[in-house]
């Protein structure tokens, strides 16, 4: 009787097993996880999407994006959009390359200007911060000859700059992804058992105990605001037009307590070391320093991070959008280009250049439907 019900119990966990990662297979493509999607540029040291592939719903281009196929060099007539962000600009979680913020902005773009040649490259790569996106930017982004660059992460660095602040004072010492046992790199399923439970356990300590951290928000962002600086610099040597948009947390000080930890579901996964308040701090502090950074360089502001709606509707989680968040992203980003002189001088500009070289003002549009 003991063997029968070790057998089944054992049944039942290959079952389970089996399950999630069809379903995980069925959402990305493969059996384990989104990484096998990556490997690392022996030109660059940078972990890249591996170009020519299709997993689930992700395509990636010949040149390692997940956006269309480009020209290179660009054509004198086309406008060409660079997006440089994490995975809240990679989108993992939305439907389809149609269905992310980064295309959507183009759709909007190439259906405003008809006669202008607009295409695009999606270089948001997941877990990047600022850091990694100048080197993405330097090495593979501004050889393509972007004209507008938009950049959009807030959230990577600030899991990183609290973290290491949370280790200073010791009360972390791994990162999630550095602590997962021999069971949990194995097993899928376990792996998804461990997250939840340790979820809903910091969910319910979410203001409570001394390991929390208490910061100065000032002090914080000093590194962020230095890397988002020279990030511009470099972007503004590279484009005509550089764009800097505010994060877009699920998490929001009008929300109920309840509300505000279900809005803080992943965000206290990779950051333990956080309470409610700290994480409000943080992201308010980080899109301060977004804003003035804009003033200080010039760049193009697209503000307004409370547009998209705090809910299960628009978030997967506490920062990655569903196809519904990512539409309400992609007004926010089209609408402030649209709006801005320098943008539309651009197409003008375009256009004329498409003339002098004797090209069709179709050409270069791609033969999806554009409203």
């Amino acid at each position: 009787m003991v063997c029968i019900v070790v057998l089944f119990g054992v049944f039942l966990l290959f079952l389970g097993e089996g399950i999630v990662r069809l379903r995980h297979w069925l959402r990305y493509g493969n059996l384990w996880s989104v990484e096998e999607t990556f490997h690392i540029d022996g030109a660059t040291g940078l972990r890249i999407p591996t170009p020519n592939t299709v997993r689930g719903h992700v395509r990636i281009n010949s040149l390692g994006f997940r956006s269309p196929e480009l020209t290179v060099p660009k054509p004198p007539s086309t406008i060409r959009l660079a997006f440089l962000g994490g995975s809240t600009t990679y989108c993992a979680e939305v439907s389809s390359n149609e269905a992310t913020w980064p295309h959507l902005v183009w759709q909007r773009l190439q259906g405003a200007f008809r006669d202008t040649p607009v295409d695009y490259v999606n270089a948001g790569v997941p877990g990047y911060g600022l850091d990694s996106l100048l080197r993405n930017l330097e090495h593979r982004v501004r050889p393509l000859q972007p004209e507008v660059i938009v950049i959009y992460e807030a959230t990577n660095d600030l899991s990183f700059d609290t973290y290491e602040l949370a280790k200073s004072r010791g009360l972390v010492f791994m990162r999630p992804d550095e602590s997962r046992s021999w069971l949990s790199q194995h097993s899928f399923l376990w792996f998804l058992i461990v997250k939840n439970l340790t979820i809903l356990k910091r969910q319910a300590s979410a203001d409570i105990g001394a390991d929390k951290l208490t910061f100065d928000p000032h002090e914080l962002s000093r590194g962020f605001r230095r890397r988002l600086t020279e990030l511009v610099r470099v972007s503004q040597a590279a484009a005509p037009i550089v764009a800097v948009a505010t994060f877009s947390p699920r998490l929001r000080r009008n929300q109920s307590p309840d509300e505000q930890r279900k809005a803080a579901v992943t965000s206290f996964y990779y950051m333990p070391h956080m309470n409610i308040e700290g994480l409000l701090n943080g992201f308010e502090e980080y899109n301060r320093v977004i804003r003035e950074v804009a003033r200080d360089t010039g760049a193009l502001l697209i503000d307004d991070e409370h547009r998209i709606p705090s809910d299960a509707r628009h978030y997967t989680d506490s920062v990655h959008f569903t196809d519904a968040g990512s539409r309400v992203m992609a007004d926010r980003v089209a609408e402030a280009l649209l709006a801005a002189p320098t943008f539309r001088a651009l197409a003008v500009r375009s256009f004329r250049a498409g003339l002098e070289h004797d090209t069709p003002p179709t050409f270069g549009v791609r033969t999806e439907a554009v409203p």
